[in-house]
């Protein structure tokens, strides 16, 4: 009779730590973004060929280890003014012209045939079952911007006091 409190309480912490135990896909929905669109480069980013952009395989805040191919450390969680200003004084991969993804570049990357996340995998790595910044702004409410919640691939608008995570992204030249 313990072991329910236990089960109850460790699936508890495992949907607040943001991560599903196993990506969910489906074999009726075309990939959107398979991995033949991606480079993945040894230095922690990943080059869209499709879109031209090259973006963090990890979330802001963890660092990549090469080695084992993996995000280490803590993923931040930051308002969306904390989000421009760390894309702004970001210097990643000897790169420092980061930047907050607009609504449609993060669009990009959503992988509709899959859910927990609804992104690749093999290129991004650690991503959080949770929302993600764009840059853009509401339209008739500047207060809010648009995010991207990577659990079920929606998105929608939210307060720009909100804690956030973030991914960065820059044009490739």
């Amino acid at each position: 009779m313990r072991k329910l409190p236990l089960i109850t309480a460790l699936t508890v912490i495992a949907l607040q730590s943001g991560y599903a135990a196993a990506q969910v896909c489906y074999s009726a929905v075309n990939e959107t973004t398979p991995d033949s669109r991606f480079v993945i480069n040894e230095d922690g980013t990943v080059s869209d060929s499709e879109t031209g952009l090259m973006w963090q395989r990890c979330t802001f805040g963890q660092s990549y280890n090469a080695e084992t191919d993996t995000c280490e450390g803590n993923s931040q969680q930051l308002t969306w003014g904390e989000a421009l200003r760390g894309a702004e004084n970001a210097t990643f991969a000897d790169y420092s012209d980061w930047h907050v993804p607009n609504v449609k570049e993060l669009a990009s990357i959503l992988e509709h045939s899959c859910v927990q996340p609804s992104i690749n995998e093999n290129a991004f790595l650690s991503t959080k079952l949770q929302n993600y910044w764009s840059s853009t702004s509401g339209i008739s409410r500047t207060d809010l911007a648009w995010v991207y919640q990577f659990d079920k691939g929606i998105n929608s608008l939210h307060a720009k006091t909100s804690d956030v995570y973030l991914r960065l992204v820059r044009y490739e030249k």
